[in-house]
């Protein structure tokens, strides 16, 4: 067992991010607990709790490496292309390949739920609506003849139908409907919509 000084604080939390990350993409987040966590970093539960108030705030904590990780490979993998059409679908394509990678990890950002009448902290809404951001940011060279309101509603319906497309991915849910790739699903989407949308009416 290490002792409190062996490591700083803000080693003790990357560690513990890490070994939360590990358990989580292994075992699911039932199979994630405080204990666990201590244990695998060597450390007692009550040291863990010295540098996160409690487990809702290790989640948190988590599920916001996660975005911070999806909002990178998105802006990365889109920065490959220079269409505008291309780079927002790219969006979808990566959003897509990182929830079929780290199934586990994406569920969790959605299905944490903190204690009744608690709710999650300003800098965390803000990873959050930093990716409809990025997505309205994409948008907007293609929807020259609509409003900025518009733009935001199409950008939050846009990629509510990818989410729904991967919630039924990871739920296996797509297997029964018969649908062979998820990718080719998304693309249907997106670029069915976008067509509808950037079309003069």
């Amino acid at each position: 067992m290490a002792r409190r000084n062996d490591h700083s604080r803000d080693e003790i939390r990357e560690m513990a991010l890490a070994a939360a990350e590990k358990i989580i993409s292994e075992q699911g987040a039932k199979g994630l607990s405080a204990r666990k966590v201590a244990a695998a970093i060597g450390y007692t539960v009550g040291t863990l709790y010295l540098v996160f108030d409690n487990l809702d705030d290790l989640i948190l904590q988590i599920n916001a490496h996660t975005l911070d990780q999806l909002h990178d490979r998105m802006l990365e993998e889109q920065a490959r292309h220079k269409d505008p059409m291309e780079r927002l679908l790219q969006l979808g394509h990566t959003y897509i390949s990182f929830a079929d990678e780290e199934p586990h990890r994406w569920e969790l950002i959605f299905e944490h739920r903190l204690p009744e009448g608690q709710q999650p902290p300003g800098w965390f809404r803000e990873k959050v609506a930093r990716m409809f951001n990025l997505v309205e940011a994409s948008l907007e060279p293609l929807a020259a003849n609509h409003s900025p309101q518009e733009i935001k509603q199409a950008a939050a319906a846009l990629w509510s139908g990818v989410h729904g497309i991967c919630i039924l991915a990871i739920s296996r849910q797509l297997d029964v409907a018969g649908v062979e790739s998820v990718q080719d699903l998304t693309h249907s989407l997106m670029s069915n919509y976008l067509k509808g949308f950037i079309t003069p009416g």
